[in-house]
Formats: C-alpha cells, sequence, structure tokens
C-alpha cells in the first residue's frame, strides 16, 4: 500500500508536528513498507491458531500487594530536614 507524503503531513499536522518536505517522503516509504508487511501478514490462514494475547508465557514476578508496617513512624520522620513528630514539614508552595 503507497501513502503519499501529503499523507503524511496530513497525520503530522494532527500529531502536531511540523516535518520538512524530506523527512515527509522517508516517513511515507518508511509507513508504506509498514502497511505491506501488514498487508502480508493479513494473507496468512489463521484459522487454526488459537487467539492469544502474547507467543511466549509470561509468569508475573511482581510480589503480592500486601499491607504490612514495615518502619515506625520515627524511623522515618528522623530523616527528615523538619518535620513535627507526626508529619514532614515542607515549605508552602502555592
Amino acid at each position: 500500500m503507497k501513502i503519499s507524503p501529503e499523507e503524511v503531513a496530513k497525520v503530522a499536522k494532527l500529531a502536531r508536528l511540523e516535518l520538512p518536505q524530506d523527512k515527509l517522503e522517508l516517513f511515507a516509504g518508511q509507513l508504506g513498507d509498514i502497511l505491506d508487511y501488514m498487508d502480508k501478514l493479513g494473507e496468512l490462514d489463521t484459522d487454526d491458531i488459537e487467539p492469544m494475547y502474547s507467543p511466549v508465557t509470561h509468569t508475573t514476578v511482581l510480589r503480592k500487594d500486601e499491607v504490612k508496617k514495615e518502619y515506625a513512624r520515627e524511623d522515618v520522620l528522623s530523616n527528615a530536614p523538619k518535620q513535627d513528630g507526626k508529619f514532614f514539614i515542607v515549605p508552602r508552595i502555592v
């Protein structure tokens, strides 16, 4: 599928990008190549392929989101430049 530099300029304008003419022609060629590849992928027979969200199996490596109190308030506040014993004191920003 061919994309013209004018179509790239229209998309660039929608994205609020200002591109010189040489970049418009470069991107038109690159986007045309991408769409040609997508057309080629669209020709594949995928009737017997089970849908999946990813070609690899992922296991989560994140920890469970559990609430626990690891530090005492005094320990955390001890590193603060200013505090009132209960909260951090920071400069007022308006």
